[in-house]
């Protein structure tokens, strides 16, 4: 049970603040309501592009990262095509630097070329070095377009193409920044060594002088049905012959959401899970072979990928794991296989509450799907899961009309 007190400040901003006193330090998460599916299809990447600037310095502070460091402090960011999500941890007794940091930069990013250049420069190259350079690396480019014709998942979080971020200019970003980084698109998870009173007065002090903006509606293009299957194949200089296939799945907030994570979890969750002792161990078709769930906040994707074996004709490795997942529709799994798997959820979830910075992220995750308490019923709705609904989960979501596959091969 993680326990948490919360307020809202005048301008919008929601804090929530977890009190834990096994640990000296204290972390400062900001998650921003904005990712990759709000940008403009003509002008993506933007939010990762802001991943980067937020670290390039305010106006007031202009190296975020040295007065952090004096004080004992680090700092990360993550970007999905959801959410933004900036955090750092101090000892706790240097908390109001964090705060100090974090509401300059919320209320003043400094906004130089030089600034807007050096960071331009990081991200093409990032998107050249992952993407374009790496075996594998462009298998999202290739996949999210495959899968999504309508929605904004259609494109990476990286961005649709790198000319999108060669091209960007400062009337973009500027207004990319004050349609989306403002306190009432925030949510602030303060968690640690930390008591509730001086979080307010902190957050008072430090984040409530920010003038508060109107928030926008989101209304995003809605995906439709996908009623047909889908295919494509690229030649590449890759090791190994790869398969990807994904099958359109409910969202995160969807009641059928834990069933398909549970179905992802059979599939492959360890060395015991079926596809591994299935075509990996015994029919030695794959090197390796992983399924797993997008878990995105609209409608995303159930995802099987594998690296078949020196050899192996694509479409027998293909066939195989169909099969697999024809076996979940037709058969229901037993139940040391269901309570195993809900074993493993249970203690992966249980120690990721050991470590603040997780429980911090996941608490301003949950509070912005809706309510942060819905941490503390996770364990119990896969508990819930039945071996009806992972077959009725598993036959609307495995029909070959369903599913997007990339063939990834080597040149010959």
């Amino acid at each position: 049970m993680i326990e948490f007190d919360r307020f809202t400040l005048k301008n919008g901003l929601k804090v929530i603040v977890h009190q834990d006193k096994s640990t000296p330090m204290a972390c400062v998460n900001i998650l921003y309501d904005v990712g990759a599916r709000d940008e403009d299809e003509s002008k993506t990447g933007f939010a990762h592009l802001f991943e980067h600037l937020m670290f390039g310095g305010s106006i007031n502070i202009p190296n975020y990262d040295e007065p952090l460091q004096l004080v004992g402090g680090e700092n990360n960011a993550f970007t999905t095509n959801d959410i933004t999500n900036y955090y750092c941890t101090v000892p706790s007794e240097n908390l109001e630097t964090a705060f100090w940091l974090e509401s300059d930069r919320m209320l003043s990013l400094a906004f130089t070329d030089k600034s807007l250049e050096v960071q331009r420069s990081v991200v093409i190259e990032e998107f050249k070095q992952r993407y374009l350079n790496q075996p594998y690396g462009d298998v999202w480019l290739l996949l999210r377009p495959l899968a999504f014709k309508n929605h904004p998942y259609k494109w990476a979080t990286i961005g649709k193409e790198i000319s999108h971020i060669e091209t960007a200019v400062m009337g973009d970003v500027k207004e990319f920044f004050k349609k989306h980084y403002h306190p009432a698109n925030a949510i602030m998870v303060v968690a640690g060594d930390v008591e509730l009173k001086h979080v307010k007065e902190l957050a008072e002090k430090w984040f409530e002088p920010i003038d508060a903006q109107p928030t926008t509606k989101r209304n995003l293009p809605l995906e439709q049905k996908q009623t047909e299957s889908r295919e494509l194949t690229v030649h590449k200089d890759v090791p190994a012959n790869a398969i990807y296939k994904t099958y359109h799945m409910c969202s995160r907030l969807d009641d059928n959401y834990y069933a398909t994570d549970v179905l992802s979890d059979i599939l492959s969750r360890g060395n015991s899970s079926r596809l591994y002792i299935s075509l990996v161990k015994d029919k030695q078709l794959f090197s390796e072979i992983n399924a797993y769930v997008s878990g995105d906040f609209d409608p995303g994707l159930f995802v099987v990928s594998g690296k078949l074996n020196d050899g192996i004709d694509v479409k027998v490795a293909e066939l195989a794991i169909v099969e697999e997942l024809e076996k979940l529709k037709n058969e229901s799994v037993s139940d040391d296989e269901l309570q195993k798997c809900k074993n493993k959820v249970e203690s992966s979830i249980t120690f990721s509450e050991t470590d603040v910075l997780t429980k911090a992220t996941n608490l301003a995750i949950s509070e912005l799907l809706g309510d942060a308490n819905e941490i503390n019923n996770e364990i119990e709705k896969y508990n819930k899961v039945t071996k009806d609904k992972l077959r009725t989960v598993a036959n609307g979501i495995f029909q070959n009309s369903n599913c997007s596959t990339l063939y990834y091969l080597k040149n010959k």
